[in-house]
């Protein structure tokens, strides 16, 4: 099979396309690395079956090529991270929804397959626990940046699911939770890098808010592999997945488990939202999926804890520091 992933340059991408690769597939990457970065597919650079192309998606012409030569797209270009939606709204909304528009559109004329991630931010403040995927989603205003994000990835979901259902465009919809490993950077807020990070580095560890609030964190190597029995499945065409752990943590406790691992002496330090982000940031309380949907159809289960979560990004990250 041949293999088009967008955004192929990012944490999640770049595990994809080795995970595809070492199943024997034909894999494409186009990035424009404004969040990927080229060091995470520098080791795949000699495979002959590995191709890459640095250029943006709106590049109509050249994804259209792309898109031309392949069985599968997986996209998952997209801006992320809270961070980055903070400070760069227009850049979230356009980025995330005039991109799945170009995807889908050049992918409907010749019918491929498409994978279009969205994120488990989609169901906003929804106090419904565990989340469905037939379940309410709670955003909050529009004079709240923070919820740009959600909105413009449950935009893309619902130009997905239309181009299937008008357009007999076979597209699965994926809502990652939490996902981490190797490679994944802090720098656009994610939570467990940050921590191992300022760990390793005894600086002071910075849980936002009271820190009461809760995440599942399932490992990039669980994930790859049911994104790519995923993508194979006729049942699984036309529907939305959860993919990511339902084993829940404390962010506070999740600070004191990196620091315990990780044999650090740093002090754990609370820092309020409203100086973190913005005044008025809003957060959600807790999220965790409802997996019984995609364990029915592949029989998906996570099967590394948080410890090993944590211990393999310690690891990785003390050796990109020597």
């Amino acid at each position: 099979m041949r293999y088009l992933l967008t955004g192929g340059a990012g944490f999640v991408g770049s595990h994809l396309a080795e995970f595809l690769l070492g199943e024997g597939h034909e894999v494409f990457v186009i990035d424009d690395l404004s969040t990927g970065s080229i060091r995470n597919i520098e080791h795949l650079k000699p495979h002959s079956r590995f191709h890459y192309v640095i250029d943006t998606i709106t590049n109509v012409p050249l994804t259209a090529e792309l898109v031309d030569q392949v069985d599968i797209i997986y996209h998952l270009a997209a801006s992320v991270g809270v961070r980055l939606i903070v400070e760069s709204p227009v850049r979230t909304i356009e980025t995330n929804i005039k991109g799945t528009e170009i995807v889908l559109e050049l992918a409907n004329k010749k019918k491929k397959r498409t994978v279009i991630f969205s994120t488990s931010e989609v169901y906003g403040k929804s106090a419904d626990i565990p989340f469905r995927e037939d379940g309410d989603l709670v955003l909050g205003p529009t004079t709240k940046g923070r919820w740009s994000y959600a909105c413009s990835k449950a935009v893309d979901e619902f130009l997905a699911l239309a181009y299937w259902k008008e357009k007999r465009l076979p597209t699965i919809v994926v809502r990652l939770f939490n996902t981490v490993g190797p490679r994944q950077t802090g720098r656009y807020g994610m939570v467990i890098p940050t921590f191992v990070r300022q760990a390793l580095a005894g600086e002071p560890i910075t849980v936002y808010g009271d820190g009461r609030q809760s995440r599942c964190f399932c490992h990039v190597m669980d994930v790859v592999p049911a994104l790519a029995r995923l993508a194979l499945e006729n049942d699984a065409v036309g529907k939305v997945f959860n993919i990511g752990s339902d084993q829940e943590v404390e962010i506070l406790a999740l600070a004191r488990e990196v620091k315990r691992l990780a044999g650090s002496v740093s002090d754990i330090v609370l820092v309020p939202y409203d100086v973190a982000y913005a005044q008025g940031f809003e957060d959600m309380r807790r999220r965790v999926p409802d997996l019984s949907r995609i364990s029915a159809l592949i029989g998906f289960r996570p099967t590394r804890d948080l410890t090993s979560i944590l211990e393999s990004v310690i690891a990785h990250e003390a050796r990109t520091r020597r």
